[in-house]
């Protein structure tokens, strides 16, 4: 690929990561205060997965301004695993939390802000996913294709809340925040694997 063309696509990159990141630092705002306020599970889980997508987005920010060569593949795989070992936390609290309000019978309060967020999340985050995914595989470059997963993943999280926020405004069912936060146990996990998995090739 020629140099001028290349710059144009990491160009765009830098341009989506930006998006993603004031989106998401947005998204942790509101989820995280109005997940607290109702005491909801799925929606204070769904705004630490957002504080972790903006660690992914920044690291991103950072290879595109730098980190050639052999120390910024070694950097590359620390924060990598850093990031991959807070998405098996985050996945670990979630659990806890959710089987531990499922015992107790813990009912949380209506979120109409998280519905809308959700909703909001559900439309956005397929559509930045999607077009991150191309670029890094036009510019051959696993780190940009690894963060446009992250993204797509944070799509079927966003349809999870949702379920359960919904269940619980529309039909009273207390249970459906917890077993929402739970649906994003396995996605969580599953990435958390992924992103550890991919640094090995590199060792």
């Amino acid at each position: 690929m020629k140099g001028a063309g290349r710059r144009d696509l990491l160009r765009q990159v830098f341009h989506l990561t930006l998006a993603t990141t004031a989106w998401n630092v947005a998204e942790a705002g509101v989820a995280l205060a109005f997940g607290i306020r109702a005491g909801s599970v799925a929606l204070t889980g769904f705004g630490l997965d957002s504080l972790i997508e903006v660690s992914s987005a920044l690291f991103i920010l950072w290879k595109l301004a730098g980190g050639k060569g052999a120390e910024g593949e070694r950097r590359e795989n620390i924060a990598r695993r850093g990031i991959a070992l807070t998405f098996l936390l985050l996945a670990l609290w979630i659990s806890l939390e959710s089987i531990s309000g499922l015992r107790a019978g813990s009912l949380p309060g209506h979120s109409s802000a998280g519905i809308i967020l959700a909703s909001l999340s559900l439309l956005m985050m397929p559509l930045l996913g999607r077009a991150k995914m191309r670029l890094g595989k036009k510019l051959k470059s696993r780190a940009i294709q690894a963060d446009a997963v992250e993204t797509l993943v944070c799509a079927w999280l966003s349809a999870s809340l949702l379920a359960g926020l919904g269940l619980r405004s529309a039909l009273d069912w207390w249970w459906a925040d917890a077993a929402g936060a739970l649906l994003m146990v396995p996605f969580l996990a599953w990435q958390a694997w992924e992103t550890w998995e991919e640094t090995k090739d590199r060792d």
